[in-house]
């Protein structure tokens, strides 16, 4: 607080003092990066100038070895808008210098400076300043639309919202109860990517070393990071609206799977063991959303079964991250509690998990409490012959390092995965 009080530039100080940035995992624009190793052949000098702190300007130069001096903001300086303009023109004169910027406020800078240019353009920005710089030019255009967003909303995640409808299903409820599911999945996916921005903002460091996700819009730059705090809000606002159609234990519900996301993003994550029960409950949390939304009771067996599942579907993601950075050479992962050395018991962890799941199926056949559901109960007997296949089967792709990030997500796009699906789906049909 005190710095805030001090200017940005006191804060920034401050942020700098707090933050680890991995200046080396930093997403850099290489048209912009392009032109100016061609400039810097001709001989001609080039500085970096950013509002940033200036020890994050430094530490940037120092990466990237084209720059024969630096600018940055430093306590008492916040070097943005006028004051970046006032220090550039001290420094080498007025019109006395060309300026690469990407954003509105650099426009005090580019009418002080001779040769104006325009990093990542949209053609909207570009005409604005066109009307009072005629030739003013872009380096790179702006190729960020609603496939980058609909990205880092994640909405590919949605798709392990379809849980939200196994308990109405599962009960024989169609009508109402499925309708009910529908709005719930709507909620609950909003919720959902609202969370995962959250994740994605917090996690930009880790997300800039990963051999995949690296590539993600925020953590590859293509959607700007002010973009994703406003989302945040916002969808979390429209998903409590939606939420307010349905019973109040929905909402109870998905205000515990909201804060639970929130606790493993910022604590439980970095946490040994915790991090996979978290995120195996958060799976479960699904299944109690759909079975609020519709008015259902969970069946003991359903949840015995969804424990052990997927505990085995978290378990298989941590081995997933960990295989492929053995094999890429990356070391022991940033921000999480476990080593490479950890593989080979969390594999056992995952297939013995999935396996008891399979188990329980098998004891719910047994079981009286079937008949109720299902007129020829030991056709069911059939479900555990493609189940332990399929349980196997993930286990020794993500064993091989071909594992999706997400095992819900490769067991809803996987065709081998469909395909024990609908074997599955049959076989339920033929035992009714």
């Amino acid at each position: 607080m005190t710095a805030l009080k001090d200017g940005k530039a006191a804060l920034k100080a401050r942020l700098a003092e707090l933050a680890l940035i991995d200046i080396a995992t930093l997403p850099l624009n290489e048209d912009v990066l392009a032109f100016l190793k061609a400039e810097k052949a001709t001989g001609r000098p080039l500085y970096l100038a950013s509002a940033a702190d200036k020890r994050y300007v430094e530490a940037l130069a120092a990466h990237v070895p084209l720059f024969n001096g630096v600018f940055g903001s430093e306590p008492g300086l916040n070097l943005a808008g006028a004051s970046k303009a006032k220090v550039l023109c001290d420094a080498f004169g007025e019109g006395q210098f060309d300026y690469i910027g990407d954003a509105p406020v650099d426009e005090a800078v580019w009418r002080k400076a001779s040769g104006v240019y325009i990093a990542n353009a949209s053609s909207r920005h570009l005409a604005a300043v066109r009307q009072w710089a005629p030739h003013a030019m872009p380096i790179g255009t702006r190729t960020r639309g609603w496939r980058d967003y609909l990205k880092g909303l994640r909405a590919h995640q949605w798709l392990k919202n379809i849980l939200v409808f196994a308990p109405a299903l599962a009960a024989h409820e169609l009508g109402w109860p499925l309708i009910a599911s529908v709005i719930a999945f709507v909620s609950f996916s909003l919720c959902a990517s609202s969370v995962y921005i959250l994740n994605d903002l917090l996690d930009l460091r880790g997300d800039r070393a990963h051999v995949r996700k690296r590539q993600r819009p925020f953590a590859s730059g293509r959607v700007p990071l002010v973009a994703g705090i406003a989302l945040v809000p916002i969808l979390l606002s429209i998903s409590l609206a939606l939420a307010l159609f349905l019973p109040p234990a929905f909402c109870a519900v998905l205000a515990g799977y909201y804060a639970l996301t929130c606790a493993y993003s910022f604590l439980l994550k970095r946490k040994l063991l915790v991090d996979v029960v978290t995120l195996a409950c958060l799976y479960g949390a699904r299944l109690m959303a759909g079975a609020a939304a519709a008015s259902v009771v969970l069946s003991p067996w359903l949840i015995a079964f969804a424990i052990f599942l997927f505990l085995s579907l978290a378990l298989v993601k941590r081995c997933s991250e960990l295989t492929d950075r053995k094999q890429a050479g990356s070391g022991d992962p940033v921000g999480r509690a476990y080593r490479l050395d950890d593989l080979p018991l969390l594999e056992i962890m995952a297939v013995a998990s999935g396996y008891v799941a399979v188990l329980v199926l098998a004891l719910y056949v047994h079981s009286d409490d079937v008949r109720v559901l299902y007129g020829y109960p030991d056709r069911l007997w059939l479900l555990c012959v493609p189940l332990l296949y399929w349980v196997s089967r993930v286990s020794l792709l993500t064993h091989r390092g071909a594992m999706h990030d997400d095992p819900v997500i490769f067991a809803v796009t996987d065709r081998v995965s469909q395909l024990v699906a609908v074997i599955c789906g049959l076989v339920m049909l033929a035992s009714m």
